[in-house]
């Protein structure tokens, strides 16, 4: 997913440089879109990790 939104990104960043206004706002949104996604999905992953790792029986 962090590897769409760096796409959609430069997919932006190429857009400005030639004058594309539409396409280029409409590539920074979903870049947004799929970063934020990207950060509340590894944030949920990262919390059931740590919760899981301390409920597990000790050796």
């Amino acid at each position: 997913m962090l590897y769409w939104a760096v796409v959609f990104l430069i997919i932006a960043l190429v857009a400005a440089l030639f004058g594309f206004g539409g396409i280029a706002v409409a590539a920074a949104g979903i870049a947004k879109i799929l970063f934020v996604l990207f950060l509340v999905i590894f944030l949920i992953t990262l919390i059931f990790g740590l919760i899981g790792r301390s409920r597990a029986p000790p050796l």
